[in-house]
């Protein structure tokens, strides 16, 4: 070996330490100012990026600043029991069914591709097809009650509407300027390019789903007796049929990555039509009712085409929007409007 060789390779090995020592110093850093948890650093390769934390909002303390946080916390795990059907004040009951919005959005807002809300604060204000605007995150939180909690809308200047705030400032403290992280949303999935088969989906329900959410679909209560460890998916205690679960396209996305019960994003245990069956076999079940769905979507072409009720810019069914297939809607949308939709 000549002197110049020899000299490159010890460069190399002198690189290499220095960029190793670097990386360990920052997961030690960030460990201990608790930015990541120990067990974030063993399973990283499972996470998609550093923003997912170990946010455990119960365990601030009592500052005036952390009291908002820890009350919006406890609004989003134990939705119905203060702002909902079983409040012991009538002038709190927002929600009206016993869902919790951790229901929706699992490990308190923090699991990836189950629609996370970190970053969601700087992602706002935010341009909504179902408005046809520009909206503030406190509308799009009252959107969510009117839908997914089949409720009212809170104050805009009420101590819940602000706890909450501020509860999604806290998980979205790290997260960068625009909000943009990996995971937000849900996981793509290959729409099949047929209809839904409802007894396959019944089948993919029954063999996957009913341990948690019972054969009748009506899921099983907390410990508490006020919310839902599993929700029910159909019926007066589920999302109404404005929701944006109802669509088939958003449904079929968040089950893939998210169901049966232990699922990530990873490691999906459904195929894609499992889970794409499933989705429509849910969302053909009977559930409550929005008042003046006509109202969506002031701009119809904006519409989703797995919007499971009328009216549409187009001419096809209401059945086919609800169970597909859905590539000659895309297809209309993108030859007619030139409108790439993906749901």
């Amino acid at each position: 070996m000549n002197k110049k060789t020899y000299i490159t390779k010890k460069l190399r090995l002198l690189s290499f330490c220095i960029g190793t020592i670097i990386v360990l110093s920052t997961i030690i850093i960030l460990v201990c100012y608790n930015v990541i948890s120990k067990d974030q650093v063993i399973s990283s390769h499972k996470l998609p990026n550093v923003y997912y934390m170990n946010y455990n909002a119960a365990a601030l303390d009592d500052s005036e600043k952390n009291k908002i946080i820890k009350y919006g916390f406890e609004l989003f795990q134990n939705t119905a029991k203060h702002i909902g059907p079983e409040s012991e004040n009538p002038e709190l009951s927002y929600a009206g069914n016993r869902l919790s919005c951790n229901n929706c959005h699992l490990n308190s807002g923090t699991k990836p591709y189950s629609a996370p809300l970190i970053g969601i604060i700087q992602r706002f204000p935010q341009f909504r097809g179902r408005e046809n605007k520009m909206g503030t995150i406190e509308e799009r939180i009252n959107g969510c009650f009117e839908r997914s909690m089949n409720g009212i809308k809170l104050h805009t200047d009420s101590k819940e509407m602000k706890a909450y705030v501020a509860y999604l400032e806290y998980l979205s403290r790290y997260a960068p300027e625009d909000g943009e992280i990996e995971g937000q949303g849900f996981l793509k999935l290959k729409i099949p390019e047929r209809a839904i088969d409802l007894e396959h989906g019944k089948k993919v329900f029954i063999t996957h789903c009913i341990i948690c959410h019972q054969s009748d679909g009506q899921g099983i209560k907390s410990a508490n007796g006020f919310n839902y460890e599993y929700p029910p998916l159909w019926g007066n205690d589920s999302y109404n049929d404005g929701a944006g679960m109802t669509r088939v396209l958003t449904s079929a996305r968040f089950i893939k990555a998210n169901m049966p019960f232990g699922t990530t994003y990873d490691s999906p245990f459904l195929t894609d039509e499992e889970a794409y069956d499933v989705a429509g076999f849910i969302n053909q079940q009977q559930r409550p009712i929005k008042s003046h769905p006509e109202k969506d979507f002031p701009d119809i072409k904006k519409k989703p085409v797995s919007t499971p009720y009328p009216p549409y810019a187009d001419n096809f069914s209401i059945d086919q929007h609800q169970k597909g297939p859905f590539q000659p809607i895309i297809e209309y949308y993108k030859n007619q409007y030139n409108i790439i939709k993906t749901k």
